[in-house]
């Protein structure tokens, strides 16, 4: 089990992505890590995989909000 254990590092990990490729290459490997995770949890339903998976979703959604800045105001 060892893409739990990277997955549950990965969530307790500080998030204070200075530039924006290190915000890309966190995305990509919590998107990853989600994806295995998946794999995992089709064969054994494990509920407890699922909270993971939407823990690190979220994660994941924060990282991509920042990535994608804030809208321009057109006045």
């Amino acid at each position: 089990m060892d893409i739990i254990e990277r997955a549950t590092e990965f969530e307790h990990r500080k998030h204070k992505f200075i530039t924006t490729s290190d915000r890309i290459i966190a995305s990509r490997e919590v998107k990853g890590l989600i994806l295995e995770i998946n794999d995992i949890y089709k064969e054994s339903k494990d509920p407890d995989l699922m909270d993971l998976m939407k823990r690190l979703t979220v994660i994941k959604q924060k990282i991509e909000k920042r990535l994608k800045g804030r809208p321009l105001t057109s006045s």
